[in-house]
């Protein structure tokens, strides 16, 4: 009886499980070529060389791969079934045609990737059907245009992957109906501008990605109306040299990138805006310098990246004002030294990367090698490329005793100290010499009498070897002029004395010289060797300009009348090209008499 009823027993145990096996093989049907997952609702076709969608997919399935197939066209309704889907690749296809609603029905569609097709137009209407779509990947397609409205029905997409296509404009209502879109990368295309009208629908994208495009200028209120975009990157832009002054105006960045692109020079006049920024990071362009005093807007500043440039030097309170600064990356340019005097606090900073750099270690350079064990080089210790005892050495190697004797400088001194003291006439050149010597090579400044410092350009001006040259000298320029030499050590001053004397003048005239025009002031019955020439208004460039441009106005104005007497005489038809003349001739008496024979005479119009 035990026996029988366990015998019993297994048969039943064994039906029960061919039911269940048939029921799950019925409620989860698999397509031919496709590996599907029951317990994760997974359906995988991928490189099974697919030329159409596989009939018979599980309409309860929530993700379904087709990617890496031969699929050229989906049709309307193509998924309709699928109802519970919430991802689906159609990557790596070759897809050219996507008939509209041709995703109709799958409302639950979180993820869409269609990335690596031949696409090159998207039809308005073609993604209805996904309210709740948040991912959309087109990328690497060859799509030339996004039209009005293409993408209206998606009401909450949140991020949309458009890059790698040959985009060569994006209509302005293009991106309407995007009110959720967060995060928005164009990389790659052909446009040759910035598409702001489209962009200005966006208005709670927060990350916007433009890489590898043609652009030289980005111009004013190029991301107008997007308040919400908190981090911009512009990478890869070969041909940009030039950021307008109001380039970026209206934006609350926090992060910007603008990498591997030509700028010269740190664009101030376009970042003194942005003063909710934290991170910006200007790498791999040419930029030679960061001024003094000209970031110190950016009042929450945390991290300053310019890695792989050709930046030469940092002035003294580049940094200036920043009390958040916390990183600075430089490594990779061609800087020789880094001064205390660039940051606001160095006690702040905690991240320095100053390796790949021909530094010169000298006293400027002693504050960062004292600070060794408490700053973060991230792993990339500097070495000193300079002097000789101290080349090739990491700033870990050194030992605190001998930092005095390797990290040393020589303050500026000037060696030509003899008084110079100099009396002329006013018109005369006049040169002050001023040498200096010291370790780093020390700055030469001239100051005027009132203690203004002068240029390399002007009348008054300093020469590259220090010297400082007077031209044309003017009893106004009478006075004591000061040279300092400075270095990191210290400095040192001379000064030098110059009297113009003034040549009384009684008339002027003009003369022409090499350099242009001067005006000889003579004195009374004096000859013409008296002459002292000064500056004349008009040089012989602004002469000549003169007289070509009234030469052209000149021949403008003939050209003006013959056009308007040639229109004129055709407006009067036929024109006859013979006259005959009446007249009287007059008498040998010089009056005419009642007698007198008439006379006439044809002339002929040429």
């Amino acid at each position: 009886m035990f026996m029988e009823l366990s015998g019993q027993q297994g048969v039943l145990s064994l039906l029960l499980w061919y039911l269940s096996f048939s029921t799950a093989d019925l409620t989860w049907p698999c397509p031919q070529m496709c590996v599907c997952r029951q317990d994760t609702l997974e359906i995988n076709c991928s490189s099974k060389h697919l030329t159409s969608v596989p009939e018979g997919l599980p309409g309860n399935a929530k993700q379904l791969d087709l990617s890496g197939n031969r699929l050229k066209t989906l049709s309307r309704r193509q998924f309709y079934g699928l109802s519970k889907l919430e991802e689906l690749d159609l990557g790596d296809n070759i897809i050219s045609m996507i008939e509209v609603e041709a995703f109709q029905g799958l409302k639950n569609l979180r993820f869409l990737r269609l990335k690596r097709n031949r696409l090159k137009i998207l039809p308005v209407g073609v993604f209805s059907g996904l309210p709740n779509l948040r991912s959309l990947d087109v990328s690497e397609n060859e799509i030339l245009v996004f039209l009005d409205y293409t993408f209206q029905e998606m009401g909450n997409l949140m991020e949309m992957n458009a890059g790698e296509n040959d985009l060569v404009f994006i209509s302005h209502r293009a991106f309407f109906g995007l009110r959720s879109l967060q995060e928005l990368n164009v990389d790659r295309s052909n446009l040759s501008s910035i598409p702001t009208e489209a962009l200005s629908q966006l208005q709670n994208l927060a990350k916007l990605r433009l890489r590898r495009l043609t652009i030289n200028v980005l111009p004013n209120n190029a991301f107008r109306h997007l308040h919400q975009l908190r981090t911009l990157q512009i990478l890869q832009w070969p041909s940009l040299d030039t950021l307008n002054s109001n380039s970026l105006i209206g934006l609350n960045l926090s992060t910007l990138v603008i990498s591997s692109c030509n700028l010269s020079s740190v664009p101030y006049a376009s970042l003194r805006h942005l003063v909710y920024l934290r991170y910006l990071d200007l790498s791999y362009n040419p930029i030679r310098s960061i001024q003094g005093n000209s970031l110190e807007e950016l009042l929450r500043l945390q991290e300053f990246h310019l890695a792989g440039g050709n930046l030469l030097s940092i002035e003294p309170g580049a940094f200036k004002g920043l009390v958040y600064f916390r990183l600075l990356n430089v490594s990779s340019n061609r800087l020789t030294t880094l001064e205390e005097s660039a940051f606001h606090s160095v006690g702040n900073l905690q991240t320095l990367r100053l390796d790949r750099n021909p530094l010169t270690c000298d006293c400027r350079l002693l504050w960062v090698v004292r600070r060794r064990l408490r700053l973060n080089f991230d792993g990339r210790q500097p070495a000193c490329s300079g002097p000789a005892l101290a080349r090739r050495r990491e700033f870990r190697e050194f030992l605190e005793v001998e930092l005095p004797a390797v990290f040393a400088c020589r303050q500026a001194r000037i060696l030509n100290r003899q008084p110079q003291d100099i009396k002329t006439e006013e018109g005369a050149n006049v040169r002050f010499e001023c040498r200096a010597d010291g370790h780093p090579a020390p700055s030469v400044t001239w100051l005027t009498p009132e203690q203004t410092p002068l240029s390399s350009t002007g009348r008054l001006r300093v020469l590259v070897n220090g010297s400082l040259e007077v031209r044309y000298a003017q009893a106004q320029d009478t006075g004591s002029y000061l040279c300092v030499a400075a270095n990191a050590a210290g400095n040192d001053s001379i000064s030098a004395h110059l009297l113009v004397h003034s040549v009384p003048r009684n008339y002027t005239t003009p003369s022409f010289f090499d350099e242009g025009w001067f005006e000889t002031s003579l004195p009374p019955f004096s000859n013409s060797s008296g002459r002292v020439p000064r500056p004349y208004p008009f040089d012989a460039k602004t002469l000549i300009i003169a007289t070509t441009m009234g030469f052209l106005s000149f021949l403008s104005s003939v050209a003006i009348c013959f056009v308007f007497m040639f229109f004129w005489s055709q407006s009067k038809g036929q024109i006859k090209h013979t006259a005959t003349i009446d007249f009287v001739p007059r008498t040998s008496m010089g009056g005419g008499g009642d007698g007198a024979d008439g006379g006439r005479f044809t002339m002929k119009l040429i």
